[in-house]
């Protein structure tokens, strides 16, 4: 996740998701894979639609967004800003100051291209998220950097990604506290999925299993904490 510039490939993102789906594959689960332009905001919103169930499990392996409050407040003191993101950095609210960039997305998110696309605009926004019909979802996993940020509101918790995926019905969420190399995103999400796969874990025991392995590969807790689950 970032809040500003444009958004590089992830190096390691499409052997993750390669190496998750044959293990999938190997359980002889129906998966649905969609990497590079395939992976588009429409793709994303035909889920749960047509009178068809959610899948049980989703793993997003994608870049992030968060602007604070304060980013808000600052942009609005400065007026109009032709920045990366300034669109979304200059809207009251949270749940628009935070998402998902999927294929097509740094057409929106660069200022100098903003009338340049059709149609979605490839930023999935967490109010977006909130509206779809996901609740047959067991599980979300956000293999993206910062993905459990978001504004606090008092005694209603936090507003981002993973609150506006339980509104549209999932059940479980992995998400990021902070910024991890996607390396080791990567080790972490194959040695999880392993354990609830071929280990047939529990889901909290084949997290927390995952994690456990990334320490005994002698990676400081910097590479694997962050990441959390939320039952």
């Amino acid at each position: 996740m970032q809040t500003g510039g444009l958004w590089n490939a992830l190096k390691y993102s499409v052997k993750e998701a390669d190496q998750i789906n044959e293990l999938f594959k190997q359980q002889g689960i129906t998966t649905t894979l969609l990497k590079g332009e395939e992976a588009t905001e429409e793709a994303f919103k035909l889920v749960g639609l047509m009178g068809e169930k959610s899948p049980e499990v989703m793993h997003i392996s994608t870049h992030g967004y968060y602007f604070s409050v304060k980013e808000y407040e600052d942009a609005v003191r400065q007026g109009i800003r032709e920045d990366e993101g300034s669109m979304f950095r200059r809207i009251d609210h949270p749940f628009i100051r935070t998402g998902l960039i999927l294929a097509g997305g740094n057409e929106a998110w660069n200022p100098e291209n903003k009338f340049a696309w059709m149609g979605e605009d490839g930023i999935l926004t967490s109010y977006e998220i909130s509206q779809l019909n996901l609740r047959h979802t067991q599980l979300v996993v956000l293999s993206s950097c910062e993905s459990g940020l978001g504004d606090i509101h008092g005694d209603e918790g936090v507003f981002g990604l993973p609150r506006a995926f339980r509104i549209a019905g999932v059940k479980n969420l992995i998400f990021s506290l902070w910024q991890v190399p996607d390396y080791h995103t990567k080790e972490l999400m194959i040695e999880f999925y392993h354990n609830l796969m071929n280990g047939r874990m529990p889901l909290r025991t084949a997290f927390r299993q995952a994690q456990q392995a990334m320490r005994h590969k002698g990676y400081e807790p910097y590479y694997w904490a962050g990441f959390v689950l939320m039952e």
